[in-house]
């Protein structure tokens, strides 16, 4: 049924299966499509094709893996007058995303005291399953953090405003409105600001340890043995809180306007009637809590560097940037050679801009948007930039990390506990974490080989490699 119509390109037809309205691409190696076809993330692929209003194709990128609705790494851009939105194409973890900082110090200042640092950073970043922050908020107070996003944690004296440049939509949507917003989902929020939560959320000491570009590089302040810390996080229950609503509204707007699912997964609604316009507006204020989570964690990061390096270390720890995962974006793009508003859902990919887009900062003008694309633990880590090619070919995303081939409970199963211990530690990475079923989740071998999927949007033209990153010590919960 899938055919290879490129390189690195497998297509289903227009047709393939009954309701579809654009035909499928997946973005893949042949070992990749081949991981894809194991589970249902191909099925997902044409499911999503059936919705009302799609544009072009229903996508999938190279980190591609079943997920809930849209595959993980799907990406699809609806009409905004006759297209629809759905949680499905979000996830339950809205702005999952990534950020990476940039230190002054070097692999060998840092490797030394490597286990003191973890230590800080594990007692000062709250994580775990349930984990909640130092921050109380008042219910007034977390709707400021709901509409403000990272500017609410900066005015509060977390970060600088020079933080906020460097990251996607300046870490703010301004559509959001804390309203649409419900009391439980408020309730889970109050306490988890400023926290990694559990499963994939990390955070990673690093060290940089090949050098693909060197002119953008420097202008990024990266040299070859400099440390880096990455840092995955999202919207925490108040997130998962506000799609568990949502597919409920979904489910009965689907009915009301007669919209035919393939899958309850896809649960939508006009984006421009009354239940797509409320779940697009709380679903912009669960964006805004996980990049001001993000950017609290960052204050609580540059804090615990200062009590092992000393205290002036922390006003020279900078942001690189901050890309989200799993959002909905209003954007420009060109459709059948005319330049038109589009709602693009990416779950589980990463925007890609290239030079001289308009959304991007001053200072990556002319290098194209960073794109952070961080491996399992234990593996490497990259950093990219877009290129000219993802406007034409994916709406401006690319892939947003390597992509499970295991489930959860799989890598469980198959796992051993001392056996990954052991592996770390011969290759120098450090560990600290709550839970031992944890690491065995994210264990390096329930995912794919992030160098390949890297060489797929490379040789796509999606992006351009300019660093890559090895892990020297993982915080998780």
């Amino acid at each position: 049924m899938w055919k290879q119509v490129d390189k690195f390109v497998y297509e289903i037809p227009l047709g393939a299966k009954e309701g579809m309205r654009v035909p499928g691409r997946v973005f893949a190696s042949e070992t990749i499509f081949k991981q894809a076809e194991a589970d249902k993330a191909l099925e997902q692929v044409v499911n999503v094709a059936t919705l009302p209003g799609i544009l072009r194709y229903s996508l999938a990128m190279p980190d591609i893996h079943w997920g809930y609705g849209f595959p993980i790494g799907g990406v699809a851009a609806f009409d905004v007058d006759h297209g629809v939105i759905t949680p499905g194409g979000i996830g339950f973890d809205i702005n999952c995303g990534v950020r990476l900082l940039v230190t002054p110090l070097t692999e060998e200042q840092v490797r030394p005291k490597r286990g003191a640092l973890l230590d800080v950073l594990y007692k000062e970043v709250p994580s775990g399953v349930g984990s909640e922050g130092f921050i109380k908020l008042s219910v007034r107070e977390l709707d400021k953090v709901l509409e403000m996003g990272a500017k609410w944690a900066v005015e509060q004296g977390y970060g600088t405003f020079e933080d906020l440049e460097r990251l996607e939509s300046q870490g703010q949507l301004k559509g959001a409105d804390a309203s649409k917003v419900s009391k439980r989902a408020k309730e889970r929020g109050l306490e988890q600001l400023g926290t990694l939560g559990s499963g994939n959320h990390f955070l990673e000491v690093q060290k940089v340890d090949e050098i693909f570009d060197e002119a953008v590089a420097k202008q990024m302040g990266l040299s070859l043995g400099q440390v880096t810390i990455m840092l995955h996080t999202g919207s925490r229950g108040l997130g998962h809180q506000v799609a568990t609503d949502y597919i409920d509204v979904m489910l009965k707007a689907s009915k009301k306007y007669g919209i035919k699912l393939v899958d309850k997964q896809l649960a939508a609604a006009p984006f421009k009637s009354e239940e797509g316009r409320d779940y697009w507006a709380a679903m912009q204020c669960a964006a805004n809590f996980a990049w001001a989570n993000r950017q609290v964690i960052t204050d609580y990061i540059r804090k615990a560097f200062a009590k092992v390096f000393g205290n002036e270390i922390k006003d020279k720890i900078t942001v690189i940037y901050d890309v989200a995962h799993n959002i909905a974006k209003l954007e420009k793009h060109m459709v059948d050679g005319m330049e038109r508003e589009v709602v693009v859902h990416r779950k589980g990919a990463t925007r890609s801009f290239p030079a001289h887009h308009p959304e991007l900062p001053s200072i990556y003008e002319n290098t194209g948007q960073p794109v952070i694309i961080p491996g399992s633990m234990g593996s490497s880590s990259f950093l990219l930039v877009g290129l000219p090619g993802s406007m034409e070919q994916s709406w401006g995303s690319t892939c947003h990390g390597a992509g499970r081939v295991m489930s959860r409970k799989e890598a469980i199963r198959k796992g051993n506990y001392g056996t990954l211990m052991d592996s770390l530690g011969e290759k120098g990475i450090l560990v600290r974490s709550a839970e031992r079923e944890t690491l065995l989740e994210e264990a390096p071998e329930a995912y794919k080989d992030v160098d390949e999927v890297v060489h797929v949007v490379e040789e796509l033209g999606l992006n351009r490699k300019v660093a890559r990153m090895r892990p020297m010590g993982v915080v998780k919960g």
